[in-house]
């Protein structure tokens, strides 16, 4: 990790101001919360699930869920604190250059961009396949580009029309998984209605397996865990939109508190009845575990409710993905570590920036057609490797800028939001994270996110010293 460059930190009893940006701040605490929640409600949730459960067993997959959400509320809790002190777009890799040093703020935005960049391609086209139980004569690449094209222009018209648009997404994402706990938890106590017949398990009584309560021993949790990281990452988007935000020192901390506890609710509460309704060992990949447990409750036409419900929460995190994508590429030109054309705009929007991200995405789309055992396996790897890096900039930038205050003179309790237990939080986080790394290099599947993310950070390193690294250095004396 790069030495701390020389912070000067407002010590007065004042929020910190936002910094100068043309970019229009237009959401308000219910946008970052959707927003939040679009990013990170997906097919993790209604697809992947069924394998994390079969992996895990029951109790086991609800314990890396209860794990995966107290690290999120870790990680928030210290990106709540760096999104007041630096409310500007695309933040995740001003926190870093800030606080830590430039470079590792120029690796941490190209590890996010890619990240969302390869999330696009993959959320256009099975959003495409899934669009082929309906309409089976249509190609899957019309698809694609019928989503790029309104997902583009979500995007393009303004900030606050963007923050509608995952607003209402998410709304259908969150209906489908109430509608799931509601029905299956009543089903659990002996009430369904819509299917008389068939053979309904009782509370957890599915959780006591004939291996017992962990089916696969603490093996099978700990693969669980590494893979429920990457199933909550989007969380960290409200710190992306915080320059767009009307009054962040407010809205922020609000909005990090209800994503949290939403997202405990709705996750940790979808994967109990899943679990509890269906047995581990027929839960899988071959169809989603919501649409098996609305029909054997009787839901009617549950799978192409399921479909629908897919198909808008794919769209919904390939729409937070690019803005996501677009806000990096004008944060890094507004730094001067990108092209400054990336950083021109059009009514409060970084068109340029919003292109070039969804040529990104299409990109990625075309390599998973065409090389999809090297380019996009690669991408892939960095993809994943991207998101608990991420989560250690934020966590490690909040340790230094907390620190930075206090020896400049800045008194704790003024600031508008603080992490609590410093500097625990942080480094718990950080440490969780790392012991996340540790355990990827122990699961053949999941290890080429080392061999392909570590070697793309050192080049990251490499490139930012080489190109930008005179110029850093005269502006940091």
């Amino acid at each position: 990790m790069e030495p701390t460059p020389p912070l000067t930190l407002d010590p007065r009893p004042a929020a910190p101001q936002p910094v100068e940006s043309a970019l229009r701040r237009s959401m308000g605490p219910r946008h970052l919360v959707m927003i939040a929640m679009g990013g990170v409600i997906g097919s993790g949730l209604f697809v992947s699930s069924g394998y994390t459960i079969s992996q895990a067993g029951p109790l086991g997959a609800v314990i890396a869920y209860l794990v995966g959400a107290f690290v999120v509320y870790l990680v928030m809790a210290c990106l709540g604190e760096l999104a007041i002190a630096y409310p500007v777009s695309g933040a995740f890799h001003i926190y870093a250059a800030r606080s830590i040093g430039p470079a590792t703020g120029f690796a941490t935005a190209w590890l996010y961009w890619l990240c969302w960049a390869v999330a696009i391609g993959s959320e256009f086209t099975a959003s495409g396949l899934l669009m082929q139980r309906w309409f089976p004569d249509v190609e899957v690449w019309v698809w694609c580009l019928v989503f790029a094209a309104i997902l583009f222009g979500f995007n393009a018209v303004s900030s606050r029309f963007f923050g509608e648009a995952e607003f209402w997404f998410a709304i259908v994402k969150v209906a489908a998984i109430i509608g799931l706990i509601v029905l299956g938890g009543a089903a659990l106590f002996g009430f369904h209605p819509l299917s008389s017949g068939g053979n309904h398990p009782l509370l957890l009584q599915n959780f006591a397996t004939d291996s017992g309560l962990f089916p696969n021993g603490f093996t099978g949790i700990l693969v669980t865990v590494l893979a429920v990281f990457y199933a909550f990452s989007g969380s960290e988007l409200i710190g992306v939109a915080a320059g767009e935000t009307k009054d962040p020192a407010t809205a922020i901390p609000k909005a990090m508190r209800t994503t949290v506890i939403r997202l405990l609710i709705f996750f940790v509460g979808a994967i109990t009845v899943i679990a509890a309704t269906i047995p581990y060992t027929e839960v899988g990949l071959d169809e989603s575990p919501f649409v098996t447990v609305f029909s054997a409750i009787g839901v009617p036409f549950a799978a192409d409710i399921m479909n629908f419900v897919i198909i808008t929460a794919l769209l919904s995190a390939g729409n937070s993905g690019l803005y996501s994508c677009a806000r990096m590429l004008y944060s890094l030109a507004d730094e001067g570590h990108a092209p400054r054309a990336l950083k021109k705009l059009n009514r409060g929007i970084p068109m340029v920036a919003l292109s070039v991200s969804m040529v990104g995405g299409l990109a990625s789309l075309l390599s998973s057609v065409v090389a999809p055992e090297t380019v996009y396996l690669v991408l892939v790897s960095v993809a994943g490797f991207a998101v608990v890096g991420v989560w250690m900039s934020i966590t490690a930038s909040h340790y230094f800028h907390r620190r930075a205050f206090i020896r400049d003179g800045g008194d704790v309790s003024t600031l508008a939001y603080r992490a609590p237990l410093f500097p625990l939080v942080p480094i718990l986080a950080f440490s969780l994270c790392v012991i996340s790394l540790v355990g990827i290099a122990l699961d053949p599947a999941q290890a080429a996110a080392l061999y392909f993310g570590i070697p793309f950070v050192a080049a990251c390193y490499a490139y930012f010293h080489f190109r930008h690294g005179r110029s850093a250095a005269r502006a940091g004396r």
